[in-house]
């Protein structure tokens, strides 16, 4: 059985597709064969008055960023996969070709205001999917 090895990255590439570039070149060399990114809205889990919102809304995996991120993931040899923590993300990520998901712990627990669409949504495409809460 071959073992994937998964550099979760999250929002640590702070909405910089440059930023994202170098970490997934690092995870690389780390040992890593893919990558995870989380595919969340702003406004969904935040409030506009948090005192870190700017940045927090930078660090958005919107579609445009994604594209440039998967496409440079592919050229390395990584595997891109996201935790999408709503419904439309999913139909983002399915025309990028995404061989799997992530369940994000907080829509496990159905914390988000999306989670059992997401859920749902997740399920129709018969993709493998990682859950760890």
């Amino acid at each position: 059985m071959k073992a994937t090895i998964v550099a979760e990255i999250g929002s640590n590439w702070e909405g910089s597709v440059t930023k994202a570039k170098k970490i997934i070149r690092e995870c690389k060399k780390a040992g890593a064969n893919a990558i995870k990114f989380q595919m969340w809205r702003a406004e969904d889990l935040y409030s506009t008055s948090h005192p870190n919102w700017k940045n927090i809304k930078k660090s958005e995996l919107v579609f445009d960023k994604a594209r440039k991120i998967k496409k440079y993931s592919d050229k390395c040899g990584m595997e891109f996969f996201a935790s999408a923590f709503y419904p439309e993300a999913i139909d983002l990520l399915e025309s990028l070709n995404v061989k799997k998901y992530k369940i994000a712990s907080r829509t496990c627990l159905f914390k988000d205001p999306f989670a059992y669409e997401t859920l749902k949504k997740k399920s129709l495409t018969k993709k493998p999917v990682i859950i760890w809460i």
